[in-house]
């Protein structure tokens, strides 16, 4: 496929280092011009419908080599070992375990257990674990605490309280961590820290910890605000993990006023909230349009000891950018870099989208080509972004020249790319072309018939 640039827009200087010579005798040829022929223009967007490609410049013109192509992502999760509750998973191994080890003659079956829930074969494992007990043989304990996770895992409470069960039938000696892979799974977590306690098996901060974050992501708030006030009875001093959640619960149902009470409370109480802790008020505050106050909590971040890490100023940049304070926000860019913080492509695309939405489109290519030219790739929002602040500065030329450089530079343009481009060339006048534009998209897959209806109403 060729596309020509010697018609590209002389203010967007991304282009000009190409060279704008070359003749427009192939049917292909993208035409840079809303002027141009309507034809020849749609064909230029159907000429990327549901492409990727890779470009390489010859003779005056991008040429783009393009493979239809389904970008997949591998979403195969790792067996992790922790989680962000503190809890020490699969890998743990205490010093009972380690003692009763020495003690424990290794058979078969552990063997064939510990490899069954090894490679995943569940239903295997559990087989072999009641094999095991009814011949009066002892499991492993860490082996069945894993054959518990997996259960849990897949949704399966009652057969990983049957395997908690079945370990205590045999005789083996059920500690805190195995109690605590089981509350993170079950549905009445309360119940079992109760049969717990009834046992003699004391809980640990890592044991509410996993029972306040199970209750608050069911938006139990008040059930988990009487567990957290029941640590100090169990010996259990609450850290920034136990707030957290609660924290998190109260910003999500948008009761900021009870967030920022709990928040105090922490403090009071001699725990110190974490960076993760202001990251979720700042995050609350901003989707809530309370910007002004965020900056204040970001500003005295370090007089408060805690460091704002990226994700702290992506947030509050963010936040500014979207209520109209652009220039507010690339003065905190400004200030992370002081501070050794590397922005990313996260950052540039907030402000690349503030400015689009105060009409600044030439600045917001200025950023476009400078964090560019510093080695961040942009991705499809960004250049999203820019295309539709130029359809509707009615330049549709442009955005198209920018659907060719969004090609060439490999990037695969989404549904929303072609939408923003079919709604400018209609919002110039030309609903009867732009329509059928969307009709052969429509046709082709690119877009779907939910986007193809939303934008038949705009038009």
């Amino acid at each position: 496929m060729i596309v020509p640039t010697n018609h590209a827009h002389e203010g967007f200087c991304s282009f000009q280092h190409f060279h704008r010579e070359g003749s427009r005798n192939s049917s292909s040829l993208l035409e840079a011009r809303v002027k141009a022929k309507p034809a020849a223009k749609f064909s230029s967007v159907k000429a990327f419908a549901g492409r990727k490609a890779v470009g390489f410049q010859k003779q005056g013109r991008v040429l783009a080599v393009s493979r239809v192509e389904s970008a997949g992502i591998n979403g195969r999760l790792q067996n992790l070992e922790s989680s962000p509750q503190g809890h020490l998973g699969n890998g743990h191994v205490s010093s009972r375990h380690l003692s009763s080890l020495n003690n424990f003659e290794e058979s078969d079956s552990n063997n064939q257990l510990r490899r069954f829930v090894r490679n995943g074969e569940l239903e295997e494992g559990f087989r072999i674990l009641e094999d095991m007990v009814y011949h009066g043989e002892i499991p492993d304990t860490i082996a069945c605490t894993s054959l518990i996770r997996g259960f849990c895992k897949r949704g399966k409470t009652e057969k990983a309280t049957r395997v908690m069960e079945i370990i205590e039938d045999s005789g083996a000696v059920v500690d805190v961590i195995t109690y605590n892979v089981l509350i993170s799974g079950w549905m009445d977590a309360e119940k079992l820290l109760s049969d717990m306690l009834c046992k003699g098996c004391s809980p640990s901060v890592v044991t509410f910890n996993i029972l306040i974050n199970f209750l608050c992501r069911k938006g139990l708030l008040g059930r988990s605000i009487d567990i957290l006030d029941k640590m100090h009875q169990h010996g259990c001093n609450p850290n920034s993990l136990s707030y957290n959640p609660l924290l998190h619960g109260f910003c999500k149902e948008k009761k900021m006023e009870k967030a920022i009470e709990y928040l105090e409370i922490m403090v009071s109480r001699g725990c110190y909230p974490d960076i993760v802790t202001y990251n979720t008020l700042l995050t609350a505050l901003c989707k809530d349009g309370k910007v002004d106050f965020a900056v204040e909590i970001l500003n005295q971040l370090c007089t408060k000891g805690c460091s704002p890490s990226l994700i702290t100023y992506n947030t509050v940049i963010d936040g500014l950018a979207k209520v109209g304070k652009t220039d507010q926000a690339i003065k905190l860019l400004d200030e992370m870099r002081a501070k050794g913080l590397k922005p990313d492509i996260i950052t540039y695309s907030s402000l690349v989208g503030g400015l689009i939405r105060e009409g600044k489109v030439d600045d917001a290519i200025k950023f476009f080509q400078d964090f560019e030219s510093m080695g961040i790739r942009p991705n499809a929002m960004t250049y999203n972004s820019i295309m539709l602040g130029l359809c509707k500065a009615q330049q549709t030329d442009r955005a198209i020249d920018f659907l060719a450089y969004m090609v060439m530079r490999g990037c695969k343009p989404t549904q929303s790319t072609y939408t923003i481009l079919i709604e400018g060339i209609a919002y110039e006048g030309l609903a009867n072309e732009a329509l059928e534009l969307l009709n052969e998209l429509c046709a082709r897959g690119v877009v779907n018939k939910k986007s193809a209806d939303q934008v038949v109403v705009k038009m």
